[in-house]
């Protein structure tokens, strides 16, 4: 089998790592994953309080890309699949102090319905009046430039500040200000080229039908069975990798004060992280990689008794927009976005805070976190119950963002690392910050790795 007994140390035991360590493994490479946690998954972690599993960080993927589902059933965890509970599925959005329902039809920031748009107080009636002229939009000159930019260019300020930063700010954290639209919304992009207007983009696709089932997938048991099952699969060393050098045709690494040897290397951690490794293999490498920025979250989880709850209930959850914002930036009704999460007699609310404008929440301590939380769930839902346990998770630099630049330098990354053979890149940082994007990366990390066993 090619690659048999080759040895491979992959940087990073998140869900990028375990893929390409698992497949690496199964194809006879003598493969260890270094990991300087205690434990394997990255920003995947699930937690079982008061009978509630809760997910620390993400708590699905998207079901149109495939890469996860077809990891998990190779795992045998198939049948632990369940979709999200879209028959249930209303987002609102917080507004001039009142939660105002997510249209029904829109498409991240495009509307594909005309009614539901025309009664919704979300949009002011110049926005919608734009909107509507938006569809007679012919192509002309589509270039990249910030999602800030393009969203105002074709609907105006108020749906960047309504739609574009609220949804996106739940994905990466950031700031549509300096976000690439190519980057960030290709999809998109692609559809000015082509029709210049994006309604009759969408309209388009959806003419030509499309997956149908939920929009999203997870775990029942939560998405650290997915960690476990790789994680219970592979080799791996609790360890900082510290700095990689050339070693003949292969490496030289030191991790914890002691050098080892390697074939090939993957490197499946943070980009930041990456160009301190990589700092003695290729100085213009690093810099590139540095110069890929991250923001910082954190979740909370608040568990109540359902005979308590006095708050209102909102659909899937809510959004506030960075135009409204104080701290929260996000919550959502665990127990209405799937089933089996939450038991009967309790109410599950996950919060989000932090992002590119707000590091500092990290910093806080719990009481405080709670405190902060409490006080603005008692703001948009009226809620004054207190909870009856919680559990915080910190991820510090954990989101890569998609900055202007960022497609010219992934491809200047890409191009350098191919001159330093078994050298290979993972993980979420390049092409997709999704758990079936990170999966997607590790196994072509590991499929390049044993293409050059075979070479």
């Amino acid at each position: 089998m090619p690659g048999a007994g080759s040895k491979v140390i992959v940087i990073g035991g998140g869900i990028s790592g375990l893929s390409a360590a698992y497949d690496l493994t199964r194809a006879g490479a003598d493969c260890t994953i270094l990991e300087q946690q205690p434990r394997a998954g990255g920003v995947i972690e699930t937690r079982v309080a008061d009978g509630c599993t809760l997910e620390c960080g993400p708590d699905s993927f998207l079901a149109a890309k495939p890469a996860a589902v077809a990891l998990i059933k190779e795992l045998g965890l198939g049948g632990d699949v369940i979709g999200s509970n879209d028959h249930q599925r209303t987002t609102y959005i917080w507004k001039h102090g009142k939660l105002v329902a997510l249209p029904e039809g829109v498409m991240m920031i495009v509307p594909s319905r005309v009614m539901p748009m025309v009664k919704t107080p979300l949009l002011g009636w110049s926005t919608k009046i734009r909107m509507g002229l938006e569809y007679f939009r012919r192509p002309g000159e589509s270039r990249d430039r910030s999602v800030s930019e393009f969203v105002a260019d074709h609907f105006g300020q108020e749906t960047v500040d309504y739609l574009a930063e609220p949804l996106l700010s739940g994905v990466y954290g950031g700031d549509p200000a300096r976000m690439s639209v190519g980057a960030v919304l290709p999809r998109f992009l692609q559809m000015e080229a082509k029709y210049g207007s994006l309604v009759r983009g969408v309209l388009a696709g959806l003419g030509k039908g499309g997956p149908s089932g939920p929009l999203f997938q997870t775990l029942k048991s939560g998405l650290g069975a997915l960690v476990d099952a790789l994680a219970s699969r592979v080799r791996i060393t609790q360890a900082h990798a510290e700095t990689i050098e050339r070693s003949g045709n292969g490496f030289r690494l030191r991790a914890d004060g002691n050098w080892m040897e390697a074939d090939q290397v993957i490197l499946a951690c943070p980009a930041w992280a990456a160009a301190g490794l990589a700092a003695g293999l290729d100085s213009r490498l690093s810099e590139l990689l540095a110069a890929i920025d991250y923001s910082s979250s954190l979740t909370l989880s608040l568990v109540y008794r359902a005979a308590d709850f006095d708050g209102r209930r909102a659909g899937f959850g809510f959004l506030v927009p960075r135009i409204e914002r104080e701290r929260l930036a996000a919550c959502t009704f665990v127990g209405t976005k799937f089933s089996h999460r939450v038991p009967d007699g309790r109410i599950v609310l996950r919060c989000f805070l932090g992002g590119i404008g707000d590091p500092g929440i990290l910093d806080e301590s719990d009481e405080n976190v709670v405190k902060i939380a409490r006080e603005e769930l008692r703001r948009v839902l009226g809620l004054t119950a207190a909870p009856v346990s919680h559990v915080i998770a910190r991820w510090p630099r954990s989101m890569a963002q998609y900055n202007l630049g960022h497609i010219q330098r992934v491809e200047e990354i890409r191009r350098r690392v191919k001159e330093i053979a078994g050298l290979h890149l993972a993980g979420n940082a390049y092409e997709g910050i999704g758990i079936p994007d990170c999966i997607q990366t590790g196994r072509a990390a590991a499929k390049a790795a044993q293409l050059t066993f075979a070479s």
